[in-house]
């Protein structure tokens, strides 16, 4: 479900403290039936293993090798144009507490790196020639008091061209990426969470 842009900024999240100069894109939840608060590792590892891009329905696969080509084609993802080259890391921005902190794993099947990880949220980023983007997990308690997942897209344009970019492609987000993302990843919930369940018996 998508929710407005304040459901992001009114939590006191600690992305606050030092991505203020990044505009909040989309926010969504996701319904996680029996979580509890501390259960966020429990999603993460179920995105690891259930909702990697390669277990994505074919209509976002497609849109993903169509942008990885383009990018191939038109250079928007030269390293160059990365994170720590083109733009600074946001770890270069953390304090003390979250550098200290566990980042989190990556690999090849996710593209956005890890920043940091937390009990209740983590932060994953990825530059290019059009944008420095960051995704933001957070665990909240929703209205029908169980926990869900809550992800935002945060954002800084690299000039107009970036702004051209990213309003081009809101309307495959919208309507096909993020529902397809959320149907993938609350089926990866309940495989893991009908797991921990059967082994906890």
């Amino acid at each position: 479900m998508r929710l407005p842009t304040s459901a992001h900024t009114c939590r006191p999240w600690r992305i606050h403290e030092f991505a203020g100069d990044f505009s909040v894109q989309d926010v969504w939840s996701f319904r996680t039936p029996g979580a509890g608060p501390g259960d966020f590792p429990v999603m993460l590892a179920a995105l690891r293993e259930h909702a990697g891009l390669t277990n994505q329905p074919q209509p976002v696969k497609f849109l993903f090798d169509l942008r990885w080509k383009l990018g191939a084609l038109f250079g928007w993802d030269e390293p160059s144009a990365g994170v720590g080259r083109r733009v600074s890391s946001l770890r270069e921005r953390l304090p003390g507490d979250l550098r200290d902190a566990p980042r989190g794993p990556d690999d090849d099947d996710m593209p956005l790196k890890a920043v940091y990880e937390l009990d209740t949220e983590a932060a994953r980023e990825l530059a290019n020639k059009t944008v420095h983007t960051v995704m933001h997990l957070g665990w909240v308690q929703g209205a029908d008091g169980e926990h869900e997942l809550r992800m935002a897209v945060l954002v800084k344009h690299n000039g107009w061209f970036g702004r051209l970019y990213m309003a081009a492609i809101a309307p495959f987000r919208h309507l096909i990426v993020y529902p397809a993302l959320t149907r993938r990843w609350e089926q990866a919930w309940r495989r893991r969470h009908d797991h921990e369940q059967e082994s906890g018996r």
